[in-house]
Formats: C-alpha cells, sequence, structure tokens
C-alpha cells in the first residue's frame, strides 16, 4: 500500500509547484506564470524550440537570430518618457536586446505595446525571423516571453533556459546590456 502511495505521490509531484502556498495560483487565466518565476521549467512553450546555450552560441546575434532579453531591471524602473533608471548593471548576451519586465505573466500599463512594437521593428515585421529568449536559469519569464511571442505570431521561436548563467558556465562573455528604448 506505502509502495503505490509513494508511486503516486511521484507522479503527481511535478503538478505541485516548489514554494508555491495551497491555494495561490501561479498561472493567469492566458497561462502564462505569474508567480515563484525562479523555478525548475520542466519544458518548452508549445510550440516554441529549446535551444542550448552551445547551439545559441554558433549564431550571431542579429544577423542569425534576434537575441530578446527580458529579466527584470532589478530596483530600477521606467519613467514615463520610457527612458530607464537602473540602480545596477545587467550583464547579458552581446548583441542582445534587453526589455526589462516582458516577461512577467501580466504585464504593466504599456509594456505589451513596447515589447510587440518592439521585437516588430527589430524582426522588420518577419514573423518567421529566429528569435531567442532568455532570462536567467530556472526562470519562467523567458518562457513567458517566448509565450507570448508566438501568441503574437511568431514562428521561428527559440528559448535558452539556462540563460545568460548558461552563457557565464560556458565562459562566454557578457556585457552591461541597455534597455530597449521606445
Amino acid at each position: 500500500m506505502w509502495k503505490a502511495l509513494t508511486i503516486l505521490a511521484l507522479i503527481l509531484a511535478p503538478a505541485v509547484a516548489i514554494g508555491a502556498e495551497p491555494g495561490e495560483e501561479l498561472f493567469n487565466a492566458d497561462g502564462y506564470r505569474i508567480a515563484h518565476y525562479r523555478a525548475p521549467v520542466p519544458h518548452a512553450p508549445e510550440g516554441v524550440g529549446r535551444i542550448a546555450p552551445a547551439a545559441a552560441a554558433q549564431l550571431r546575434p542579429d544577423r542569425d537570430a534576434l537575441f530578446i532579453d527580458v529579466l527584470p531591471a532589478e530596483g530600477g524602473h521606467r519613467e514615463a518618457d520610457g527612458q530607464w533608471r537602473l540602480a545596477q548593471p545587467r550583464p547579458s548576451i552581446p548583441g542582445a536586446h534587453w526589455f526589462p519586465e516582458t516577461g512577467r505573466g501580466e504585464l504593466a500599463s504599456g509594456f505589451a505595446d513596447w515589447f510587440a512594437q518592439g521585437v516588430a521593428r527589430l524582426s522588420r515585421g518577419r514573423k518567421d525571423r529566429m528569435i531567442v529568449t532568455f532570462c536567467l536559469a530556472d526562470c519562467w519569464m523567458s518562457w513567458n516571453a517566448a509565450r507570448r511571442l508566438r501568441a503574437l505570431g511568431y514562428t521561428n521561436v527559440w528559448w535558452l533556459a539556462e540563460g545568460t548563467d548558461g552563457w557565464r558556465d560556458m565562459d562566454l562573455p557578457l556585457v552591461n546590456a541597455t534597455p530597449v528604448s521606445r
């Protein structure tokens, strides 16, 4: 009996979120993660490929693919004119375009349009343009951003699950990023 219960618990364990409080919602009605962003992410969003850091490192940012960083601006904020006030630098992949806060499950006013318009401009309106989203390892924000890009109609979206942590672990350079302006 105990063996059967243990096996059942192991099967059901992935459905229980690590760090979630009982009754706490982790996803909104649209399927975006809205809480406990720093947690293991079991798979890429539907219609999105997962790219390994070594494969991503073979790509040339802006030539082969758009690299989109969505890590929040820790302690920073965006002014009414769209300019960012940063509390600390964001080491990111060279050539990446940083859209802070756009990996959240529910975006603050104006952020969805800023993200959609910015990616459309960078991709020159090509929905088939290869796009690689990332933030840190074990972070749902890049997962959300990849899912959001698919919802916007982009067809060649890849998710770098290891983010800048995986990039750094391969001894690849990181540079201080500047948020994409309006």
